[in-house]
């Protein structure tokens, strides 16, 4: 299959043969989305199993954790410049074959090494295949599609975002077959061999239509720099915040930099580079992307901090932790699902700004709670901010993802989807940083047992109140996002025209 190869299924008039082969595919990318979301979230709940059957050190586990995300932030705008190249299909399964097998390395793992090993192979597999989902629906959904397809989208990062800890904890709970932790990592493999022979047969393959060449100059400087910036937000706290630390971070700025002096010089030479800097001249691609970082900064800091405050400040099971994160979950599905396709075709951009507004609520009703009820707080006393939360996060989430690639070039799909992802988990990773100033840093590192949940809690409360102010930036940052996104707009976007004859090229 040559650059210009693409299966007359991405057609969205294909006949209803076509149309179901393109609707098991979404189920197939998304049901990988998924995995990958639950996985980020689900190891964190059985933390303390694997620290207790394997005897690994506070630095290991901090790795278990870490590595992932270092490594899929790494590798994601790679990924995503690699579909594009060799064809989105072939990477998506790889990635996910790949994924597979490093789920087995992690569940049959025999030391804390091997583990942190396995994990890190599972996020530079997961950076090959989460870039694949966005561009495969970009390539094969037609315009007026996409915003119900970015709805799923969205209800899917919701529910993953949530049950991650729920089945973490159910599986660490019910201990299967005396394999302790080892389940929440064997349970990814039925599921993604399932992906892999569905995926060859119902996803149809695309690429980009001009022959594209990879990056290696820069996949190594945008490499080096996320490490440089990542690595010491992890180990920072750890290691008593060191000054080659701040060095680090410093020098990250200096080789990203250099990373957009050298792409813009590739881009001019042969039209290859690994990130295409004429994205940040469409105004919807540059403003989401600073939106979907302070976003990210957020939802770093309120997850772990949240999961800190049950499980420790209040010393609640992992099982109750993870059912009190359900009214969360189904409320960011369901205003996901409502906003793409009820909403914001009629209200555009304010839908968004709503949902910072109506998080930010949601949040400061939490601080009320927390502080009224104290350690005796229930948790169906949390279901209202939790709720109120999920209705806000379900507003932004799954239109501000259609805002960002509205008016994408379709050629250029792998490379916006990989840098969605990579300032996402930029956002998160600088929110878990932040973690160590706004919920550690009012906590007395010396706390006798009886402190230790009043402790916890007004750490909770006050790192609640930068999320609340995190959420007024981002409200203020949506201004700059188009009023409606451009296939909301008569007129706009790719003409029709236009997009009948791309599809007749490239078919």
């Amino acid at each position: 299959m040559n650059s210009t190869d693409t299966p007359h299924a991405a057609r969205p008039a294909a006949g209803d043969q076509g149309d179901r082969r393109r609707w098991f595919a979404l189920a197939i990318v998304m049901t990988a989305a998924f995995m990958d979301l639950v996985d980020v979230t689900i190891v964190n709940i059985a933390i303390p199993s694997i620290q207790r059957d394997e005897g690994a050190t506070f630095s290991q586990i901090q790795w278990i954790t870490a590595g992932y995300a270092l490594a899929f932030a790494a590798g994601l705008v790679t990924g995503g410049r690699l579909g594009d190249i060799h064809g989105r299909k072939r990477v998506f399964l790889l990635g996910i074959g790949g994924f597979t097998v490093a789920s087995a390395l992690c569940g049959f793992a025999v030391n804390p090494e091997m583990l942190v090993a396995s994990r890190i192979l599972q996020g530079a597999m997961a950076a090959l295949m989460v870039p694949q989902v966005l561009s495969i629906v970009h390539a094969t959904f037609p315009p007026h599609e996409r915003g119900k397809v970015f709805g799923l989208f969205g209800a899917i990062v919701g529910l993953g975002a949530v049950s991650g800890p729920l089945l973490g904890a159910l599986l660490t709970e019910w201990n299967l077959f005396g394999l302790e932790w080892r389940p929440i990592f064997l349970i990814n493999l039925p599921v993604g061999i399932a992906g892999l022979v569905l995926g060859s047969r119902f996803i149809t393959e695309s690429k980009a239509p001009r022959a594209l060449k990879l990056d290696l100059v820069g996949v190594t400087l945008v490499t080096l720099g996320l490490l440089m910036l990542l690595y010491p937000l992890t180990r920072g706290r750890e290691l008593g915040w060191p000054l080659w630390g701040y060095v680090s971070m410093a020098g990250a700025l200096v080789v990203f930099g250099a990373l957009v002096a050298y792409e813009r010089v590739k881009g001019a030479r042969d039209g290859s580079p690994l990130i295409e800097l004429s994205l940040f001249r469409v105004k919807s691609f540059a403003a989401g992307i600073a939106v979907q970082t302070v976003f990210g900064v957020g939802l770093g800091i309120f997850f772990l901090v949240w999961t800190l405050y049950m499980q420790v400040g209040l010393g609640w099971s992992a099982l109750r932790a993870g059912l009190t994160g359900v009214p969360f979950s189904i409320a960011v599905s369901a205003a996901a699902g409502m906003s793409v396709q009820l909403l914001v075709p009629r209200y555009g951009r304010k839908v968004l700004q709503a949902g910072a507004l109506v998080m930010a609520a949601g949040v400061l009703v939490y601080i009320w709670e927390a502080e009224r009820y104290g350690q005796s707080i229930a948790s169906w006393q949390m279901a209202l901010p939790l709720v109120v939360m999920g209705v806000g996060m379900g507003l932004i989430v799954a239109p501000l993802t259609d805002a960002v690639l509205s008016e994408v070039p379709r050629e250029h799909a792998g490379s916006a989807s990989g840098l969605i992802n990579t300032v996402q988990q930029m956002g998160n990773a600088l929110g878990l940083g932040l973690v160590s100033v706004v919920f550690f840093g009012v906590i007395d590192e010396r706390l006798a047992p009886a402190e230790v949940g009043p402790a916890f809690a007004d750490g909770f409360r006050h790192a609640l109140g930068w999320v609340a102010a995190v959420m007024g930036v981002i409200f203020l940052l949506m201004f700059a996002l188009p009023k409606r996104p451009a296939q909301h707009v008569e007129g706009a976007g790719e003409a029709p025209a236009a997009v009948e004859k791309e599809r007749e090229l490239v078919a």
